[in-house]
C-alpha cells in the first residue's frame, strides 16, 4: 500500500504539490501583503501551522489506508470539536447539536456502508485521519477563539506555506517510506489539470472554510463539513457507475437533516422567539 503513486508523484511529494500550487499562485499577495502578515505575529502562524498539518496528514492518509477507513476516522471531528469547544470555550453542547451529530454520523456510516461497526485504526493512513480529525477539532476552536483577529487572506496564505512546507518536511523525514521527490517533469505534467481545479476550487474553497469557521461553533462546523459525503455520492452517481440506490439516498437524506438540525432550527427557534417577544409587547 506504501508504493502507491499520486499522478506520476508519490506519497507526501504529491501532498507538498497539492498545496505548493496554490502557495505559489498566491505568493504576489503574500509578497504584498508582507509586513501585515508579519505583524500578526506568531499566534496567525500558529493557526496556519495547526491547519495545514490537518490538511496534510488528512490528504495523505488517503495514500496509506483504504477511503471508508480514512473517511470515517477523519469525520468523527465533530465530536472531538463539540467537545472541545464545550471544555475551552465554554460554548454549550445543545440538544440540536447533539442530535445533529447522531444523524449525521448515521448517514455516514449507511453512504460508506459500514456494516461492521466503527472502524479502529490499523495502518499508519487510519492514524492520520485520526489524528488529523482531532487537529482539525483543536484548528477550529482556536480559529473561533480569535475570531475576526486576522485578515483572511493573511491566513490563507500562510496555511498553503504551512502546508507545503509540512508536507515537505514529513517526505524528507522518510517515516513511511521512500518515495523519490518529484522532478520538475513531473510537476509540470500535472498543472493543465491542477492549475484549474487549484484556482476555481481550492483557494475559493480555503478562502470560504478561512473566512467561515471562526463564526461558526466548532462542532456546527464538523456537521457541516459531513456535506462533502453527500456531494461525493451523488457526483460518483452522476460522473462514473457508481451506484446509487436506497442505502445512498437515506445517508444523504440523514446528512442533510443534521444541517438542518444544526443550522435552520436554532433560526427558525430565533424568529419565533423574536416574533413572540413583539406580540407580546404590542398585548
Amino acid at each position: 500500500m506504501h508504493d502507491r503513486i499520486y499522478a506520476g508523484i508519490q506519497g507526501l511529494w504529491a501532498t507538498a504539490v497539492f498545496y505548493l500550487v496554490p502557495f505559489i499562485l498566491m505568493l504576489p499577495i503574500g509578497l504584498l501583503r508582507w509586513r501585515q502578515i508579519i505583524a500578526a505575529g506568531w499566534m496567525m502562524q500558529g493557526i496556519a501551522i495547526i491547519g495545514g498539518l490537518c490538511l496534510v496528514l488528512y490528504s495523505t492518509a488517503f495514500l496509506y489506508t483504504d477511503v471508508i477507513h480514512a473517511t470515517l476516522l477523519y469525520y468523527l471531528t465533530p465530536i472531538w470539536s463539540a467537545l472541545l469547544a464545550r471544555a475551552w470555550l465554554k460554548e454549550p453542547i445543545t440538544r440540536d447539536r447533539t442530535l445533529a451529530i447522531i444523524l449525521g454520523t448515521a448517514g455516514l456510516l449507511i453512504i460508506l456502508n459500514l456494516d461492521q461497526g466503527l472502524p479502529l485504526p490499523r495502518n499508519p493512513g487510519d492514524w492520520m485521519a485520526l489524528v488529523s480529525g482531532l487537529i482539525w477539532a483543536l484548528f477550529a476552536n482556536v480559529m473561533r477563539r480569535n475570531e475576526s483577529s486576522y485578515n483572511t487572506v493573511d491566513v490563507l496564505f500562510s496555511w498553503f506555506f504551512w502546508g507545503t512546507i509540512i508536507a515537505v518536511a514529513l517526505g524528507l523525514l522518510q517515516i513511511l517510506d521512500r518515495p523519490d521527490p518529484p522532478s520538475a517533469e513531473q510537476i509540470i505534467t500535472v498543472l493543465p489539470w491542477l492549475l484549474p481545479v487549484v484556482i476555481f476550487l481550492i483557494i475559493p474553497g480555503f478562502y470560504a472554510i478561512t473566512w467561515g469557521v471562526p463564526l461558526l461553533n466548532p462542532g456546527t462546523v464538523g456537521v457541516l463539513f459531513m456535506t462533502e459525503i453527500s456531494v461525493g455520492a451523488i457526483s460518483a452517481a452522476l460522473l462514473t457507475n457508481e451506484p446509487f440506490g436506497v442505502r445512498e439516498i437515506l445517508g444523504v437524506i440523514l446528512i442533510t437533516a443534521a444541517g438542518l438540525t444544526e443550522v435552520v432550527i436554532p433560526i427558525l427557534g430565533t424568529l419565533f422567539s423574536s416574533r413572540s417577544t413583539r406580540v407580546d409587547r404590542n398585548i
